[in-house]
């Protein structure tokens, strides 16, 4: 085989790697964190929690932003709601509150639901393209005959040259949940509702 021959085909090998891995889905593993100051507004009441997954679908949408892409950006309702757990059960903690998953009749409850994380492909302009991210955490607070529903959006808008690796998105998925989280929990209403 001559050099130009094995230059072509070398070249040909590292274009298709390069396609396959631009269409290739993402399985993100979100760990976001709570970073607020959350004031304390509990003496240790127990608080029955519930975290929840309440989106229309694991996918979060696709990579090249073609509906019928195989690119696919997903995080699983197994992976996601663990890590808001813990995280919604640090932040009643630092407010002075005692989680429980344990129901119990007069004690005060908060459900906390993942109610939408979306990826779509924003502006297309020459050389650059754009992804849209949006997280939507919704919070229902029950206490005796009061409840309170709080709805905590986080956007990001990331424009990119080169489509986003694994790590890029789920590092933008991490920032997102993250500051709903601290929207959330942020919140005065929460913790004054709860500590009634």
């Amino acid at each position: 085989m001559n050099p130009l021959r094995r230059l072509k085909t070398a070249l040909l090998l590292a274009a298709m790697v390069f396609i396959a891995g631009c269409a290739s889905p993402h399985y993100l593993q979100p760990n976001p964190k709570l970073s607020a100051e959350l004031p304390p507004s509990g003496s240790g009441q127990q608080v029955t929690l519930n975290v929840l997954d309440e989106r229309e679908s694991e996918v979060l949408g696709t990579r090249t932003g073609s509906a019928m892409s195989t690119a696919t950006i997903t995080v699983n309702a197994h992976e996601v709601v663990p890590k808001l757990k813990t995280q919604a059960e640090r932040a009643l903690r630092e407010m002075g509150f005692t989680p429980t998953d344990q129901a119990a009749p007069n004690r005060p409850s908060l459900t906390l639901s993942l109610a939408k994380l979306g990826y779509e492909r924003g502006e297309t302009k020459p050389l650059i393209d754009e992804a849209r991210l949006e997280a939507i955490l919704q919070a229902v607070v029950i206490n005796g005959n009061t409840k309170y529903t709080g709805r905590y959006t986080s956007r990001h808008t990331q424009g990119y040259a080169i489509r986003p690796s694994l790590e890029a998105n789920t590092r933008m998925v991490n920032d997102m949940l993250s500051d709903a989280l601290n929207r959330t929990f942020s919140d005065p209403k929460i913790g004054s509702i709860l500590a009634r």
